[in-house]
């Protein structure tokens, strides 16, 4: 089947390889010329300029964004909308925010183009391992589109979730819950790097991984990371938050739904990028102030 794949990053790159090896015809593009030649050296068709994608694909066309969310999605349609014939497909891969989604679709669809939404799970792994897809849209259009996911997805992995924007959504809430999952084992960890300084916390995370309740791809991830530095040496406490989780909270908060958990994940993490928090100082003067508690000095 043929397919154009625009962005070669992590996982745009590792997706155009892995439907080249199953025997798919895809164009590939990128920002810069040097990622096209990489793919194009794969068995990729180069398209130096988003304008020569459509002529590159045989009807109806199919093209899959795999580029940052926001601006860059929006620009991206933009180029390539005029060039696009009804009944072709337009697929945003990235990680969008599904209220975005849904007005990208209503645009794109009142052009008689198809639009979908597909959630994309599986990182830099998934060239190997097969990806977990997410897909919002018609029922036809996710039909058009099969073949390629498939290809591209793990045993079981692929979902018509529903419609436009439902594939952004549940990819969402997925992000969420892994915000929630990491920091539960962050905890967990902590706990036991604080009462039992000694213990092995590579061989524990080796140990439930074998039959326990909390195995997970997860805890094999920070299994391979103890392995490779026991005490975490290398790194610092500083945690980034992609947007996902943020979203995630917003929507439990329109839905009246109670996410305590994913909001404490995502807050752990703003605290994580604070040198020494204000809210904190708070906290510590006002017990001074109220009972003379110790408070510890700056700089001490």
């Amino acid at each position: 089947m043929d397919i154009a794949i625009v962005g070669l990053g992590r996982m745009g790159g590792n997706m155009a390889e892995r439907l080249l090896r199953g025997g798919h015809r895809v164009v590939v593009h990128n920002r810069t010329p040097e990622k096209i030649a990489e793919y194009a050296a794969k068995g990729g068709i180069p398209a130096a300029h988003l304008n020569d994608i459509p002529a590159l694909l045989p009807s109806p066309r199919i093209v899959w964004l795999m580029i940052p969310a926001g601006a860059a999605v929006d620009a991206a349609i933009d180029e390539l909308l005029p060039l696009l014939a009804p009944g072709d497909l337009l697929i945003d891969g990235g990680n969008s925010r599904y209220k975005d989604s849904i007005e990208r679709g209503k645009r794109v669809e009142a052009t008689g183009v198809r639009f979908m939404d597909i959630g994309t799970s599986g990182g830099i792994w998934g060239l190997e391992n097969g990806y977990c897809l997410m897909g919002g849209g018609a029922p036809e259009s996710y039909a058009l589109v099969r073949p390629i996911l498939e290809t591209l997805a793990a045993p079981g992995g692929q979902m018509h979730t529903g419609p436009i924007g439902s594939g952004h959504f549940v990819k969402m809430v997925h992000n969420g819950i892994e915000y929630g999952m990491m920091q539960a084992y962050a905890e967990g960890y902590e706990l036991l790097e604080a009462a039992y300084p000694d213990l092995d916390l590579a061989q524990v995370s080796d140990l439930w991984m074998n039959g326990s309740v909390v195995r997970s791809w997860l805890l094999e991830l920070i299994g391979n990371a103890l392995h490779e530095d026991p005490k975490l040496d290398a790194l610092s406490d500083w945690v980034a938050d992609s947007g996902e989780g943020r979203w995630t909270v917003e929507a439990a908060i329109d839905h009246d739904v109670p996410a305590t958990v994913l909001a404490h994940a995502l807050f752990a993490r703003f605290r994580s990028r604070q040198e020494a928090s204000f809210g904190g100082k708070l906290l510590a003067a006002m017990r001074n102030q109220f009972g003379g508690h110790a408070v510890k000095k700056a700089g001490d």
